[in-house]
């Protein structure tokens, strides 16, 4: 057994308090150090066993004899033993008999499955809300954020790649420019007309404003998606936005060139 129940009033046993009397501390120490050899072992122990195990030699054999002239051990037939412990191991063992059948049992009627510690987790369906798919139906269906993404960054990079003639390495602060880019593009549709632009309008519109970009000689320079969104005003209007070349503005174009194109 991994432990033996220990009585926290034990000190106030007379037995006990008789061994302490005549050896103090040490012989109650001894006395626990021997109930643990005998709970490891769950039966008696042999005397000359126990006596190896824990070196008792003269100066302590004294007290182990103590220990059975007032029988808090007992010897017999050259084996030590307690009797409380004894009894408590016994049902120890009745107790863990008793546990194994009961496993045993319960397994046997688990026997049909093909592990005994599967769960199959029961849930009610999941509640769907009608009017909100009324509502998704008639939106026009949308492509994977992940692939839009790919989408601008790719249109970027084709780009450069042609104007430098060298792979372009892309970071994460290119990322958040795209992002910032599109938001921009879609201010730029609502402000023409269109509520909520298609993916394919906004592609398109990303990739007019690189085109713009290339038609700027200081921007097709440092050509940047950083340096894009942060001209993305003045690529809003041709010629710097004169008055006369308001009809050609990014509003105007990104609905009528490009939805022409589209269809």
């Amino acid at each position: 057994m991994k432990y033996y129940l220990h009585d926290t009033n034990a000190r106030n046993d007379e037995k006990v308090t008789m061994l302490f009397i005549e050896y103090g501390y040490e012989g109650v120490g001894l006395f626990y150090a021997i109930l643990e050899v005998l709970a490891s072992q769950e039966k008696p122990v042999s005397e000359m066993v126990l006596k190896s195990q824990l070196k008792i030699k003269k100066k302590l054999e004294k007290q182990l004899c103590f220990m059975y002239k007032i029988e808090i051990l007992s010897l017999k037939n050259g084996d030590v033993f307690n009797e409380n412990l004894l009894n408590f191991s016994e049902k120890y063992q009745i107790k863990k008999e008793k546990t194994r059948k009961k496993v045993s049992e319960w397994r046997e009627k688990q026997a049909d499955k093909k592990v005994v510690t599967d769960y199959v987790p029961i849930s009610n369906h999941r509640k769907v809300n009608k009017s909100k798919v009324k509502e998704s139906k008639e939106l026009p269906q949308e492509e994977n954020p992940d692939t839009m993404f790919i989408s601008y960054k790719n249109s970027f990079i084709e780009k450069y790649n042609i104007l430098s003639g060298s792979e372009y390495y892309f970071t994460a602060q290119d990322g958040v420019k795209i992002n910032s880019l599109i938001k921009k593009i879609t201010h730029a549709y609502q402000s023409a007309g269109v509520e909520i632009p298609t993916d394919a309008q906004l592609v398109n519109g990303f990739k007019h404003i690189l085109e713009r970009a290339l038609n700027d000689k200081w921007l097709k320079d440092n050509f940047s998606l950083s340096n894009i969104d942060s001209q993305f005003n003045k690529l809003k209007l041709k010629n710097n936005g004169t008055p006369a070349e308001k009809a050609n503005d990014l509003y105007t174009e990104l609905v009528n060139n490009l939805h022409r194109k589209e269809d």
